[in-house]
């Protein structure tokens, strides 16, 4: 994987995806400044660790989960080093069993595709079908990462930016405590 070693501040000067010009549209109305690192698409946790040492900040793992009858969907951030059980989640939600929601409903609720999604794609959810999960120590830290609608880049931003961007949006984060791996 390529990982461009410079890291810009704003928008790329490219053209990009329509949904990667709206994020960054978004971003710009809300004047929030961020950080940016262009790579080749992000696909494993270990292009991910690269990724993190250019710019300088852990690595957000961001997963879109749905219940068994698919009609609640929910985006849960946490740090990217922690193991994810469903069990946890599910109970801190008051929901039955919830899995990795498909691609499909990735695109239609939140026009992204897998290995892509953040915080930043909930601009696309106009319908609020999608609820925000924070595990709450990634709430307590300065600087988040995530995708702009697409993991060939990175941004860098303050959790303070990206919590009023999802707000902005009409999704306002529930906040769980998900256990350590040796818990």
């Amino acid at each position: 994987m390529n990982i461009d070693p410079n890291v810009y501040s704003g928008r790329p000067a490219q053209r990009r995806t329509p949904a990667e010009e709206a994020v960054y549209d978004r971003l710009e109305e809300l004047a929030i400044p961020f950080q940016r690192v262009d790579h080749d698409h992000a696909d494993t946790m270990e292009d991910c660790l690269r990724i993190e040492g250019v710019l300088g900040e852990r690595i957000c793992k961001n997963l879109f989960l749905c219940n068994r009858q698919q009609t609640q969907f929910y985006l849960l951030m946490m740090y990217g080093d922690k193991p994810f059980k469903t069990k946890h989640l599910s109970a801190q939600l008051g929901c039955a069993r919830l899995s990795f929601a498909d691609a499909g409903h990735m695109e239609e609720l939140l026009r992204t595709t897998p290995g892509s999604v953040s915080a930043l794609e909930l601009l696309f959810d106009t319908e609020h079908r999608v609820q925000l999960v924070v595990d709450r120590p990634l709430a307590r830290a300065e600087f988040v990462s995530a995708h702009p609608g697409l993991s060939t880049s990175t941004l860098k931003l303050r959790w303070s930016d990206l919590l009023r961007f999802a707000e902005s949006t009409g999704h306002a984060p529930v906040y769980v405590d998900l256990p350590d791996a040796e818990e």
